[in-house]
Protein backbone atom coordinates (compact mmCIF):
# COMPACT_ATOMS: atom_id res chain seq x y z
CA UNK A 1 0.00 0.00 0.00
CA UNK A 2 2.58 2.33 1.01
CA UNK A 3 4.78 1.89 -1.94
CA UNK A 4 1.95 2.02 -4.47
CA UNK A 5 0.65 5.44 -2.78
CA UNK A 6 4.07 6.75 -2.80
CA UNK A 7 3.67 5.99 -6.38
CA UNK A 8 0.83 7.77 -7.43
CA UNK A 9 1.29 10.79 -5.02
CA UNK A 10 -1.10 10.07 -2.67
CA UNK A 11 0.72 9.03 0.10
CA UNK A 12 1.09 12.60 1.61
CA UNK A 13 -2.50 13.04 1.66
CA UNK A 14 -3.64 14.12 5.36
CA UNK A 15 -5.39 11.64 6.60
CA UNK A 16 -8.02 10.76 9.56
CA UNK A 17 -8.01 7.02 10.89
CA UNK A 18 -9.82 5.94 13.72
CA UNK A 19 -9.63 2.61 15.92
CA UNK A 20 -12.71 0.94 17.17
CA UNK A 21 -14.84 -2.14 17.96
CA UNK A 22 -17.50 -3.25 15.70
CA UNK A 23 -18.82 -5.31 18.17
CA UNK A 24 -18.36 -6.49 21.86
CA UNK A 25 -17.94 -10.21 22.97
CA UNK A 26 -21.05 -12.45 23.19
CA UNK A 27 -22.03 -11.96 26.66
CA UNK A 28 -20.54 -8.38 27.71
CA UNK A 29 -22.48 -4.93 28.31
CA UNK A 30 -19.16 -2.82 27.87
CA UNK A 31 -15.53 -2.85 27.05
CA UNK A 32 -12.48 -0.93 28.57
CA UNK A 33 -9.76 0.51 27.05
CA UNK A 34 -6.34 0.08 27.90
CA UNK A 35 -3.04 -0.04 25.64
CA UNK A 36 -3.14 3.77 25.14
CA UNK A 37 0.01 4.28 26.92
CA UNK A 38 1.98 1.51 25.55
CA UNK A 39 0.56 2.46 22.01
CA UNK A 40 1.99 6.43 22.14
CA UNK A 41 5.52 4.47 23.91
CA UNK A 42 5.26 2.45 20.65
CA UNK A 43 4.78 5.31 18.15
CA UNK A 44 7.28 7.47 19.13
CA UNK A 45 9.81 4.63 18.83
CA UNK A 46 8.90 3.15 15.53
CA UNK A 47 11.95 2.66 13.52
CA UNK A 48 13.12 1.33 10.25
CA UNK A 49 17.11 0.36 11.21
CA UNK A 50 19.72 -0.86 8.80
CA UNK A 51 19.03 -4.65 9.25
CA UNK A 52 15.56 -3.63 8.64
CA UNK A 53 15.91 -2.14 5.31
CA UNK A 54 18.77 -4.65 4.42
CA UNK A 55 15.86 -7.51 5.10
CA UNK A 56 13.34 -5.48 2.88
CA UNK A 57 15.74 -4.73 -0.11
CA UNK A 58 17.00 -8.37 0.30
CA UNK A 59 13.57 -9.87 -0.39
CA UNK A 60 12.69 -7.13 -2.36
CA UNK A 61 9.54 -6.52 -0.66
CA UNK A 62 9.47 -2.90 -1.51
CA UNK A 63 11.27 -0.56 -3.92
CA UNK A 64 13.89 1.59 -3.70
CA UNK A 65 11.80 4.55 -3.33
CA UNK A 66 9.62 2.89 -0.58
CA UNK A 67 12.78 2.03 1.04
CA UNK A 68 14.07 5.75 1.62
CA UNK A 69 10.96 6.56 2.89
CA UNK A 70 11.26 4.02 5.21
CA UNK A 71 14.58 4.55 6.65
CA UNK A 72 14.03 8.33 7.70
CA UNK A 73 10.18 7.04 9.13
CA UNK A 74 9.09 10.17 12.28
CA UNK A 75 5.35 10.01 12.88
CA UNK A 76 4.81 13.48 13.07
CA UNK A 77 1.08 13.44 13.44
CA UNK A 78 -1.16 13.44 16.36
CA UNK A 79 -3.19 10.46 17.97
CA UNK A 80 -6.19 11.68 20.52
CA UNK A 81 -7.40 8.51 22.62
CA UNK A 82 -9.37 7.70 25.68
CA UNK A 83 -7.74 7.72 28.63
CA UNK A 84 -6.91 3.62 30.17
CA UNK A 85 -9.25 2.66 32.15
CA UNK A 86 -12.46 3.85 30.31
CA UNK A 87 -15.10 2.15 29.57
CA UNK A 88 -16.22 2.00 25.78
CA UNK A 89 -18.84 0.11 23.51
CA UNK A 90 -19.34 -0.70 19.55
CA UNK A 91 -17.93 1.91 17.23
CA UNK A 92 -16.90 3.93 20.51
CA UNK A 93 -13.71 5.84 18.50
CA UNK A 94 -10.79 4.53 21.20
CA UNK A 95 -8.26 6.45 19.47
CA UNK A 96 -7.46 8.81 16.48
CA UNK A 97 -4.83 9.00 14.62
CA UNK A 98 -3.80 11.97 12.23
CA UNK A 99 -0.99 12.12 9.94
CA UNK A 100 -0.29 11.60 6.11
CA UNK A 101 -1.41 8.41 4.76
CA UNK A 102 2.10 7.04 4.59
CA UNK A 103 2.75 7.97 8.20
CA UNK A 104 -0.56 6.65 9.92
CA UNK A 105 -1.56 3.32 7.37
CA UNK A 106 1.83 1.94 8.18
CA UNK A 107 0.86 2.01 12.08
CA UNK A 108 -1.81 -0.17 11.64
CA UNK A 109 -0.38 -3.53 13.14
CA UNK A 110 1.74 -1.63 15.76
CA UNK A 111 -1.33 0.07 17.24
CA UNK A 112 -3.78 -2.96 16.93
CA UNK A 113 -1.80 -5.33 18.64
CA UNK A 114 -1.85 -3.53 21.11
CA UNK A 115 -4.79 -1.89 21.88
CA UNK A 116 -6.70 -5.17 20.68
CA UNK A 117 -4.48 -7.64 23.48
CA UNK A 118 -4.28 -5.09 26.46
CA UNK A 119 -8.19 -3.39 26.05
CA UNK A 120 -9.15 -7.63 25.78
CA UNK A 121 -7.53 -7.95 29.18
CA UNK A 122 -8.91 -5.23 30.82
CA UNK A 123 -12.46 -5.89 29.84
CA UNK A 124 -12.05 -9.72 31.54
CA UNK A 125 -10.25 -7.98 34.51
CA UNK A 126 -13.14 -5.07 34.91
CA UNK A 127 -15.52 -7.75 35.28
CA UNK A 128 -13.58 -10.26 37.71
CA UNK A 129 -12.87 -7.00 39.78
CA UNK A 130 -16.28 -6.21 40.18
CA UNK A 131 -17.47 -9.73 40.83
CA UNK A 132 -14.92 -9.52 44.10
CA UNK A 133 -17.10 -6.80 45.17
CA UNK A 134 -13.66 -5.11 46.61
CA UNK A 135 -12.03 -8.49 47.88
CA UNK A 136 -8.52 -7.68 46.25
CA UNK A 137 -7.06 -9.72 43.70
CA UNK A 138 -3.82 -10.81 42.55
CA UNK A 139 -2.59 -11.33 39.01
CA UNK A 140 -0.77 -14.38 38.00
CA UNK A 141 -1.40 -15.34 34.45
CA UNK A 142 2.04 -15.21 33.51
CA UNK A 143 2.74 -19.13 32.86
CA UNK A 144 -0.49 -19.04 30.51
CA UNK A 145 0.99 -16.75 28.17
CA UNK A 146 3.64 -15.30 26.06
CA UNK A 147 6.11 -13.46 27.96
CA UNK A 148 6.11 -10.45 26.67
CA UNK A 149 1.96 -10.35 26.69
CA UNK A 150 2.33 -11.60 30.21
CA UNK A 151 3.74 -8.29 30.83
CA UNK A 152 0.86 -6.21 29.13
CA UNK A 153 -1.48 -8.32 30.54
CA UNK A 154 -0.31 -7.41 34.18
CA UNK A 155 -0.51 -3.27 33.23
CA UNK A 156 -3.88 -3.88 32.42
CA UNK A 157 -4.98 -6.10 35.18
CA UNK A 158 -3.67 -3.36 37.24
CA UNK A 159 -5.46 -0.53 35.52
CA UNK A 160 -8.90 -2.05 36.22
CA UNK A 161 -8.54 -2.79 39.61
CA UNK A 162 -5.89 -6.04 40.21
CA UNK A 163 -3.95 -4.93 43.63
CA UNK A 164 -0.82 -6.93 42.30
CA UNK A 165 0.86 -9.24 40.58
CA UNK A 166 3.15 -11.99 40.45
CA UNK A 167 5.24 -10.43 37.40
CA UNK A 168 8.56 -8.70 38.32
CA UNK A 169 8.99 -7.28 35.31
CA UNK A 170 5.72 -5.22 34.83
CA UNK A 171 6.81 -4.45 38.82
CA UNK A 172 10.49 -3.18 37.15
CA UNK A 173 9.08 -1.52 33.74
CA UNK A 174 5.66 -0.29 35.04
CA UNK A 175 5.74 0.24 38.88
CA UNK A 176 2.99 -2.04 39.38
CA UNK A 177 2.96 -3.84 42.97
CA UNK A 178 4.40 -7.15 43.54
CA UNK A 179 3.41 -10.21 45.49
CA UNK A 180 4.46 -13.99 45.14
CA UNK A 181 3.21 -17.10 46.76
CA UNK A 182 4.88 -20.49 47.06
CA UNK A 183 4.00 -23.52 44.62
CA UNK A 184 3.25 -27.05 45.28
CA UNK A 185 6.81 -27.63 44.42
CA UNK A 186 8.22 -26.08 46.85
CA UNK A 187 6.53 -28.30 49.85
CA UNK A 188 7.22 -31.27 47.98
CA UNK A 189 11.12 -30.76 47.97
CA UNK A 190 11.04 -30.79 51.79
CA UNK A 191 10.85 -34.21 53.67
CA UNK A 192 7.33 -33.61 55.46
CA UNK A 193 5.51 -30.39 55.24
CA UNK A 194 5.82 -29.35 58.69
CA UNK A 195 9.68 -29.17 57.38
CA UNK A 196 8.82 -26.19 54.37
CA UNK A 197 6.57 -23.93 56.31
CA UNK A 198 9.26 -23.91 59.00
CA UNK A 199 11.32 -22.89 56.63
CA UNK A 200 9.02 -20.15 55.04
CA UNK A 201 8.18 -18.99 58.36
CA UNK A 202 11.73 -18.88 59.02
CA UNK A 203 12.91 -16.94 55.83
CA UNK A 204 9.98 -14.81 55.78
CA UNK A 205 8.34 -14.63 58.73
CA UNK A 206 4.96 -14.62 60.09
CA UNK A 207 3.08 -12.67 57.74
CA UNK A 208 3.66 -15.02 54.88
CA UNK A 209 0.84 -17.06 53.44
CA UNK A 210 1.35 -20.71 53.37
CA UNK A 211 -0.38 -23.25 50.59
CA UNK A 212 -2.17 -25.72 52.47
CA UNK A 213 -3.47 -28.30 50.19
CA UNK A 214 -0.62 -30.06 49.04
CA UNK A 215 -1.95 -33.25 51.10
CA UNK A 216 -4.46 -32.67 53.69
CA UNK A 217 -6.25 -29.50 54.30
CA UNK A 218 -7.12 -29.98 57.56
CA UNK A 219 -3.96 -31.43 58.85
CA UNK A 220 -1.97 -28.62 56.88
CA UNK A 221 -3.97 -25.65 58.85
CA UNK A 222 -3.53 -27.42 61.94
CA UNK A 223 0.05 -27.08 61.25
CA UNK A 224 0.94 -24.09 59.95
CA UNK A 225 -1.10 -22.15 63.24
CA UNK A 226 0.96 -24.80 65.40
CA UNK A 227 4.14 -23.64 63.62
CA UNK A 228 3.10 -19.98 63.46
CA UNK A 229 0.95 -19.03 65.95
CA UNK A 230 -2.26 -17.49 65.74
CA UNK A 231 -0.53 -14.28 63.62
CA UNK A 232 0.15 -16.32 60.42
CA UNK A 233 -0.46 -14.17 57.38
CA UNK A 234 -2.48 -16.20 55.03
CA UNK A 235 -3.06 -19.23 53.38
CA UNK A 236 -3.58 -20.54 50.10
CA UNK A 237 -6.19 -23.07 48.47
CA UNK A 238 -5.94 -24.49 44.92
CA UNK A 239 -7.85 -27.23 44.44
CA UNK A 240 -11.01 -28.54 45.14
CA UNK A 241 -14.68 -26.97 46.31
CA UNK A 242 -13.42 -23.54 47.17
CA UNK A 243 -16.66 -22.77 48.60
CA UNK A 244 -16.56 -25.71 51.10
CA UNK A 245 -13.00 -25.59 51.70
CA UNK A 246 -12.68 -21.95 52.49
CA UNK A 247 -15.68 -22.19 54.89
CA UNK A 248 -14.09 -25.23 56.68
CA UNK A 249 -10.77 -23.94 56.66
CA UNK A 250 -11.89 -20.27 58.29
CA UNK A 251 -13.70 -21.86 61.33
CA UNK A 252 -11.09 -24.19 61.97
CA UNK A 253 -8.60 -20.67 62.20
CA UNK A 254 -11.08 -18.92 63.95
CA UNK A 255 -11.11 -21.99 66.91
CA UNK A 256 -7.41 -22.10 66.49
CA UNK A 257 -7.45 -18.27 67.49
CA UNK A 258 -6.16 -17.71 63.79
CA UNK A 259 -8.96 -15.11 63.62
CA UNK A 260 -7.10 -12.72 61.48
CA UNK A 261 -5.28 -14.91 59.16
CA UNK A 262 -6.76 -14.65 55.58
CA UNK A 263 -7.83 -16.90 53.07
CA UNK A 264 -6.65 -16.52 49.36
CA UNK A 265 -7.80 -19.00 46.61
CA UNK A 266 -6.37 -19.32 43.44
CA UNK A 267 -7.14 -22.22 40.58
CA UNK A 268 -8.80 -21.54 37.19
CA UNK A 269 -10.51 -18.86 38.72
CA UNK A 270 -12.56 -16.29 35.89
CA UNK A 271 -15.67 -14.21 36.48
CA UNK A 272 -17.93 -17.01 37.29
CA UNK A 273 -16.09 -18.46 39.74
CA UNK A 274 -15.36 -15.49 41.81
CA UNK A 275 -18.86 -14.51 41.73
CA UNK A 276 -19.52 -17.60 43.01
CA UNK A 277 -17.52 -17.43 45.67
CA UNK A 278 -19.03 -14.21 47.16
CA UNK A 279 -20.96 -15.77 49.77
CA UNK A 280 -17.36 -17.47 50.90
CA UNK A 281 -15.24 -16.35 53.62
CA UNK A 282 -12.57 -15.62 51.03
CA UNK A 283 -10.06 -12.93 51.60
CA UNK A 284 -8.98 -12.40 47.92
CA UNK A 285 -8.05 -14.40 44.63
CA UNK A 286 -5.19 -14.83 42.82
CA UNK A 287 -6.34 -15.19 38.87
CA UNK A 288 -4.57 -16.00 36.27
CA UNK A 289 -5.43 -18.54 32.76
CA UNK A 290 -8.74 -16.86 32.51
CA UNK A 291 -7.44 -13.03 32.97
CA UNK A 292 -4.45 -13.34 30.46
CA UNK A 293 -6.45 -14.59 27.47
CA UNK A 294 -9.04 -12.43 28.13
CA UNK A 295 -11.71 -14.77 29.54
CA UNK A 296 -13.19 -16.44 26.54
CA UNK A 297 -12.25 -13.17 24.64
CA UNK A 298 -8.53 -13.36 23.64
CA UNK A 299 -9.35 -9.85 21.28
CA UNK A 300 -11.05 -6.88 21.55
CA UNK A 301 -11.71 -7.24 17.46
CA UNK A 302 -10.70 -3.72 17.36
CA UNK A 303 -10.03 -2.52 13.73
CA UNK A 304 -8.38 0.43 12.41
CA UNK A 305 -9.88 2.48 9.27
CA UNK A 306 -9.42 5.56 7.88
CA UNK A 307 -12.78 7.82 8.23
CA UNK A 308 -11.60 10.82 6.21
CA UNK A 309 -8.51 11.99 3.89
CA UNK A 310 -7.98 15.18 2.14
CA UNK A 311 -8.37 15.95 -1.73
CA UNK A 312 -5.81 17.41 -3.75
CA UNK A 313 -6.91 21.10 -3.32
CA UNK A 314 -7.07 20.64 0.50
CA UNK A 315 -10.68 19.91 1.28
CA UNK A 316 -11.36 16.95 3.82
CA UNK A 317 -13.48 14.25 2.61
CA UNK A 318 -15.33 11.78 4.66
CA UNK A 319 -14.71 8.22 3.67
CA UNK A 320 -16.29 5.40 4.37
CA UNK A 321 -16.51 1.30 3.60
CA UNK A 322 -19.90 0.06 2.61
CA UNK A 323 -18.78 -3.93 2.58
CA UNK A 324 -21.37 -6.13 3.68
CA UNK A 325 -21.98 -6.36 7.90
CA UNK A 326 -18.14 -4.74 7.89
CA UNK A 327 -19.58 -0.64 7.15
CA UNK A 328 -17.78 1.88 8.66
CA UNK A 329 -19.22 5.24 9.28
CA UNK A 330 -17.17 8.02 7.59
Amino acid sequence: MLQAALHSGAAHRDCVFEVFARRLPDGRRYGVVAGTGRVVEAIRDFRFGEEEIALLREHQVVDETTLDYLASYRFTGDVWGYAEGEVYFPSSPLLVVEGTFAEACILETLVLSIMNHDSAIAGAGSRMVTAAEERPLIEMGSRRTHEEAAVAAARAAYIVGFGKTSNLEAGRRFGVPTAGTSAHSFTLLHDTESRAFQAQLESLGQGTTLLVDTYDVRAAVAEAVRLAGPELGGVRLDSGDLVAQAREVRQQLDELGATKTRITVTSDLDEYAIAALAAAPVDGYGVGTSLVTGSGAPTAGMVYKLVARKDDDGTWVSVAKASASKTSVG
